[in-house]
């Protein structure tokens, strides 16, 4: 990437941050093909990695503020994209007539493949993601089991409240509590805070 380049990103990221619609397209252009291209290996639809990719950017848009550098665009992008292939793979009626080793080797190819785009070490993110199920597991169980409906359920704070019949802050509440929780033992793996944990 060229100095201009570099030096372009740098300042759309910071008008990105504040709000910027502009910004915004600036990195929807750089990265959209991109994680188009990652989600149709793994779901193999046009339409529904078309669909992933533009809840990703809307996460991306959603969270910016919570975002503390450049390349934690590209970070949340692929692991908002990771999240919803598996959540679609798991859903799915064809995922019935697999295994569900099939279903953990696919995990892993995902997993494998953002490693590649970031250019880290294989085994950070395997121990990463070991790292946040252990943590999650050590949550209390009331906290756990809202937790795990938020985020790998993908449920609307009302669905679950509805659900465990509990008020919609006391779902706020586990949820802050959880973050806060795993903030804390991930802290090793990232100082500055995991964007859109997990």
């Amino acid at each position: 990437m060229t100095k201009v380049l570099l030096i372009s990103e740098k300042v759309n990221f910071y008008k990105f941050k504040e709000g910027n619609e502009r910004a915004f397209a600036f990195f929807f252009n750089t990265y959209y093909s991109k994680i188009v291209g990652f989600c149709m290996q793994y779901v193999g639809d046009q339409d529904k990695s078309n669909s992933i990719a533009q809840e990703a950017f809307i996460k991306l848009w959603i969270n910016r503020k919570e975002i503390d550098k450049i390349n934690g665009i590209k970070s949340f992008l692929y692991t908002a994209a990771k999240s919803e292939c598996l959540n679609l793979l798991r859903h799915h009626k064809v995922v019935k007539k697999y295994k569900n080793q099939l279903l953990e080797e696919k995990e892993n190819q995902l997993n494998l493949e953002i490693l590649n785009s970031f250019e880290c070490d294989c085994m950070s993110l395997i121990e990463l993601e070991e790292k946040i199920e252990e943590s999650i597991e050590e949550l209390p169980e009331k906290c756990k089991l809202v937790f795990n409906k938020s985020r790998k359920e993908n449920k609307k704070n009302r669905e679950i409240s509805k659900e465990l019949g509990i008020s919609v802050k006391a779902v706020e509440a586990n949820i802050t509590r959880a973050l806060k929780y795993l903030k804390i033992k991930l802290y090793h793996y990232y100082p500055n805070g995991v964007a859109g944990l997990p």
